[in-house]
């Protein structure tokens, strides 16, 4: 369905009710346990021009295909690109949604690449205010590295993932252990597993979970399992495929919920047979997106299908809701990267604590507006505030 202005505003200031209703019981209550990856981001604005030699005093490159074009000219010849790094801080798929979680209020156990690199079983210091927020932080190995070029049309991501290559399914059972692993799981009643591009080991983690952590636990506790995939773009159809058959398997233990935005649909769509965003009828992305996750949904039978891109999302779940959210779109975002994690973190929380699809797209919406908004993890006073007056679309 499309939803008008109307229930646009509806679903915003119903899911900012049922937020503020949340006890702190309940809230001790929404534990999750997430992993695996674990990146340090370099925040970068690319110089355009100079006024002088002060260290921000420049004129940015502000679209990306500003930025397209300087590279092209350097074809056959060469460039020397300055890039100025406004802010260094903890990033990963996995950090970043976890941020989003705890900074509401649910329990987190993040285990991941967010160690010392001399010390792997110390968490490293810039990841330190993200583990004060979680109830637990479990390092594995030192973390990878991002540099993201940020531009007021979006930003591309340059990683160095060698790190991530370190964490798989033997080195969770080593350090953290089966029967710990298994202990967390049985309390939580939240799993996200994310950044599957980059991580070599996550196709292992989640056939581990499957087969030896999921049938040990109390199957008749509400419990999710979110999934993130990162931009597969890189990734072969056949990688693609393969995943996808596992988190159907998966399926068959817990409820899924596989989060996308809009080029990951499509591509996800096509490999497995989905006709996607069909505008033979000049249909709206209000129609198309629910549409294209409905689909999704049915062919891979999974619980849950979530598409989100800048304007707003669509998700399709197994009970038959089929809806659109339009966000709370900025032209001039204080920050983008992570906008995407937070998205799937204020799903995820809202889902957890019993709120409806449309509801929980209003969140999830909320969660990632406030954040390129204000530079950080909206708290749940800050999102019920952010909801009740959601600014309208730039």
């Amino acid at each position: 369905m499309a939803a008008n202005a109307t229930s646009r505003t509806d679903a915003a200031i119903g899911a900012a009710d049922a937020l503020a209703a949340l006890t702190p019981e309940r809230l001790a209550s929404m534990a999750a346990v997430v992993g695996f990856d674990g990146f340090v981001d370099s925040i970068i604005h690319v110089v355009d021009k100079r006024h002088s030699m002060a260290r921000d005093d420049f004129d940015r490159i502000r679209t990306i295909p500003e930025f397209a074009a300087r590279c092209g000219a350097a074809a056959n010849r060469s460039a020397n690109l300055e890039m100025v790094v406004r802010d260094e801080r903890f990033g990963g798929n996995g950090p970043l949604f976890s941020s989003a979680m705890a900074r509401l209020g649910s329990p987190v156990t993040y285990i991941g690449a967010v160690g010392r690199e001399e010390q792997p079983d110390e968490v490293d210091p810039i990841f330190m205010a993200f583990a004060e927020r979680c109830a637990r932080v479990i390092p594995l190995c030192g973390p990878a590295r991002t540099d993201a070029l940020e531009f007021e049309d979006g930003k591309l991501m340059f990683g160095k993932p060698d790190a991530v290559q370190r964490v798989t399914w033997e080195k969770i059972r080593e350090v953290v252990g089966l029967d710990a692993l298994i202990a967390m799981v049985e309390q939580a009643e939240l799993i996200s597993v994310v950044n599957w591009t980059l991580s070599g080991g996550v196709e292992g983690i989640w056939a581990g979970l499957r087969d030896e952590v999921l049938p040990r636990v109390d199957r008749s506790r509400t419990r999710r399992l979110f999934i993130d995939l990162s931009d597969p773009a890189k990734r072969t159809d056949a990688d693609i495929e393969r995943a996808m058959g596992l988190l159907m398997t998966l399926q068959g233990v817990i409820p899924v919920t596989l989060g996308l935005n809009m080029a990951e649909s499509g591509r996800v769509a096509k490999v497995m047979g989905v006709d996607a965003y069909d505008d033979e009828h000049n249909r709206s992305l209000a129609e198309m997106v629910p549409g294209t996750a409905a689909k999704l949904r049915e062919r891979m039978g999974l619980d849950c299908i979530v598409i989100h891109q800048h304007t707003g999302a669509g998700a399709a779940d197994a009970a038959g809701a089929c809806e659109w959210f339009t966000g709370p779109y900025t032209r001039k975002p204080r920050i983008s990267t992570g906008a995407g994690d937070h998205f799937g973190g204020g799903f995820s929380f809202a889902r957890t604590a019993g709120l409806g699809l449309h509801e929980s797209l209003a969140a999830a919406c909320g969660v990632a507006g406030a954040y390129v908004r204000d530079a950080q993890s909206p708290t749940l006073e800050r999102l019920v505030g952010f909801l009740r007056d959601l600014p309208g679309p730039e």
